[in-house]
Order: structure tokens, then sequence, then C-alpha cells
């Protein structure tokens, strides 16, 4: 049974007559009673009584009617869900980021792209890189932000292009007593020093005890286990400092202090999964995401110590 064979029905129905059906459906009607007869053999039944100057449905063109008015009905708003969805009236992203980029980068995006595609459903799932990692790679996701590992290899089954180097600095709720318009935090410094700590499984506390191992202590926590906003009220609250992201850092309200040449940083990256081609909107959101980037590296609008990635 094909669609048009239906149609072919359906106007033979409403006019009943085979001729005018045919010049209704712009086809030949030859052609038209050819594709009834194809279609009465495949149901086993005839659905017209055909007399001389009079055509009129059988039993089983009776019982057919309704539903070939449906199937039409639904094939018609099928074409439309799809078009709406290919011209981005509607559709669906799922899109993965840490919470530190929750808080600083992932709003503004999304804001734009809301305002541009306001059909477009957004789903957000926030996570630590390596979780995002193994939630893109299997298909529950459309496009993540993720932190690099330090040696740059991703996961082989995905595409990842970097976006910005951010420097990661150290916030307090009041100015360091060595404080002055060119003050830079060391990390033996925060030797003995009780810090807020990240849960873990974020990327920022493992950069944090990697560069305090690296100077060569481990460092003592005043509360750990917080996630991004818990950090925050930790800090303002006087537990002790954080090290942050800059972007994070810059819409706080805390004092920051960039920490000492080579300092802490991290890499932010696209990706989305290699084998499998983003869907319009993913596309879209990811377009978004790039020109908000270059738009705002262009109008000097990224945080101190954050250096876009991306070429032209």
């Amino acid at each position: 049974m094909q669609l048009q064979q239906l149609r072919y029905f359906l106007a033979v129905a409403e006019t009943r007559h085979f001729t005018r059906a045919a010049e209704a459906a712009h086809v030949a009607q030859p052609s038209l009673s050819q594709q009834i007869r194809a279609l009465e053999r495949e149901l086993g039944a005839e659905l017209f009584h055909r007399t001389r100057g009079n055509i009129a449905l059988t039993d089983a063109g009776d019982a057919l009617l309704p539903l070939a008015r449906r199937i039409l009905a639904d094939t018609e708003s099928a074409r439309l869900a799809v078009q709406e969805t290919v011209q981005l009236r509607r559709g669906r992203v799922r899109l993965g980021a840490p919470p530190s980029l929750c808080t600083s980068l992932v709003p503004d995006v999304l804001r734009l792209f809301r305002d541009r595609y306001p059909g477009v459903a957004l789903v957000v799932r926030e996570g630590g890189s390596r979780d995002l990692v193994r939630t893109l790679a299997a298909g529950e996701l459309d496009v993540a932000l993720i932190i690099t590992p330090p040696s740059g290899e991703a996961a082989p089954a995905l595409a990842v292009t970097e976006l910005l180097h951010e420097e990661l600095v150290l916030v307090s709720a009041e100015a360091e007593a060595e404080a002055g318009p060119r003050r830079r935090a060391r990390v033996a410094e925060l030797r003995g020093r009780p810090l807020v700590m990240f849960r873990e499984g974020y990327d920022l506390r493992e950069a944090t005890l990697a560069a305090c191992r690296e100077a060569g202590f481990e460092p003592e926590f005043a509360v750990e286990g917080g996630e991004m906003d818990a950090v925050l009220g930790f800090v303002r609250a006087g537990l002790g400092p954080a090290v942050l992201p800059g972007m994070v850092a810059a819409r706080s309200g805390l004092v920051v202090t960039p920490f000492a040449g080579p300092g802490l940083g991290r890499t932010i990256a696209v990706a989305h999964g290699h084998e499998v081609p983003l869907t319009r909107a993913a596309a879209a959101l990811r377009e978004t995401l790039l020109s908000h980037l270059r738009g705002a590296a262009r109008d000097g609008e990224l945080p101190p110590g954050t250096r876009l990635l991306l070429g032209p």
C-alpha cells in the first residue's frame, strides 16, 4: 500500500468521479485508475461500485476512508515536524558541561541560542569531564564542554575542538596580606593554609591537588565535598580560600589573586561523537558557542588570563 494510492483513493471518494479525481490529483486518468486497481488487489476487496455515471463506495471503501484520511493527515504532520526541526523551529539539544562552566560560560551561550531558536528545547547535564566523555560516547548527549586532560588526549570516539585556555586563580573573602596591584600568589603559600575544596570527581579538585603535590606538600582542607555554589558560599563565609577558574572568579564578587608564573590553568574544549553527525540544532548550538567566544575575544570581554584558542 502506497501513500500515493491512498491520495488517489481519497480524491475519487470525494469527487465520486475518476476523471475529476485525476484532474484534482494532477495525474492522467488511466494512471489513477491503475493505481486504484493495484490498491484493491493489495487489500483484496473492491473499494468502489463502478456504474455508468455513478461511483459509490463499497463497504470496504467506507471502512478505508477514515483510515486513509488519518494516515495522510499523520503523514503531513510528520513532514511538517521534520521540516520545522530542519529549519530549527523545533528540536532538542542535549548539552553536557562541568558545573564551573554552567556557572560562567554556559548561561550566556544558552541565552543567545534561545533568542535565535526559541522553539528548540535545551537539556543540560552537569558533570565532571570524565563522566561527560563517557556519556557523550554512549550517545546520551549531543555535544559537551569538557576540560581536556593534561596529556591532551581525548577519547578517540570524540571530535574535540579546543576553545579556551583559562587561568585558575585563588579567591578569598578578604584581600591577601601582601595585597597590591601586582600581587600574585605562589602555590607554596597554600602549605598549611586550610582550603575550601570541591568534592571528588571535580577537575578543579584534581588540578589543585596536583599543583600542591608538585610543590611538595599535601593541602589541608577547611571544608571539602562541595559543589560550585557551595564552595563559593563557604569562601564568602570566610572558611578559607579556594582555587577557581578565572571566568567563575570574575563573577563571584570575591577577592581574586592570580598565581605567579607559570601559574595554574586548564583547557576548555567542545566535543561531540566522531562517528555520528551533529543534528541541525546541536550544530547551531556549537556555532553559537564559537561565535560568542570569538566576539568576546574581539571585544576584549574575556576575563583576564583567559585566552582564545580558536582560529578566525
